[in-house]
């Protein structure tokens, strides 16, 4: 298994407000959300490579904390797009040598030249979002052990709350709790799998920014892709934990 993190990080956070992306923005001890959602993967024995996804104007910062951190494990640093779907969707293009232009290093101790899909291992993607600063070891450690026997996935906790389906305004239904789960990330696939996933979602026959420029789809997540488009292929849940929260408004910070 070769596990490849990809840190998503190209939006702006406009619920946070302010001019910065909130994965920029600083916590307590002064480094960044995306320094420490990257930390985390960098520092876990599971993890091969990461992938750092960011929006194009800020690309700069994230190769400025590259030198910073020294971090050993990121091999890519490319642009997102203006949807999570394409954000997803350049790291899958990367990593089938789509021409994704990035920064690109050389896998030494694995003896592959990028793009490493022709590596001899299974490439598993692990989608995390930046947001999400401070994922533990141990759910990076329960989800990279998953994708031994499962080709997707994803990481979640019970709902502690009751939740309503609404229509026009009005409750339409109140599903059973114990059956409620809340989605966090990392998310993650099998790389020919998720690219199957999204090739389906798109009616397009290759993920290249060509056949991908007239394509859009509904908000929806990289689970919700496989879900709806690989029906037949089971999403299995490893237990997350309160700690695991996303940043999402400025109180979060």
């Amino acid at each position: 298994m070769y596990n490849i993190a990809v840190i998503l990080a190209g939006g702006i956070g406009a619920r946070v407000g302010g001019n910065t992306p909130k994965q920029l923005l600083p916590l307590q001890d002064g480094k960044s959300v995306l320094e420490h959602a990257v930390d985390a993967f960098e520092q876990s024995p599971h993890i091969h490579e990461i992938c750092i996804v960011m929006h194009p104007d800020y690309i700069m910062h994230a190769e400025q904390m590259l030198l910073a951190n020294a971090w050993q494990k990121v091999r890519h640093i490319i642009p997102g797009g203006k949807e999570r779907w394409e954000s997803s969707v350049q790291a899958i293009r990367v990593y089938y040598g789509l021409n994704v232009e990035s920064l690109k290093f050389k896998d030494e101790e694995n003896n592959c030249q990028l793009p490493i899909v022709n590596c001899p291992n299974t490439i598993n993607l692990l989608l995390h979002d930046a947001a999400r600063p401070f994922v533990s070891q141990e759910i990076i450690a329960r989800v990279c052990e998953a994708l031994e026997e499962h080709e997707a996935v994803t990481v979640a906790i019970p709902s502690t709350d009751t939740i309503y389906e609404m229509v026009d305004g009005k409750v339409a239904r109140i599903p059973q709790r114990s059956t409620i789960m809340r989605a966090q990330t990392p998310q993650a696939f099998r790389l020919e799998l998720i690219a199957e996933a999204y090739a389906k979602a798109l009616g397009v026959d290759s993920l290249t920014a060509e056949a991908c420029a007239e394509a859009h789809l509904p908000a929806t997540d990289d689970c919700g892709i496989v879900h709806e488009h690989m029906p037949n292929t089971p999403i299995y849940i490893v237990e997350g934990e309160e700690q695991n929260k996303k940043i999402t408004f400025k109180e979060d910070i």
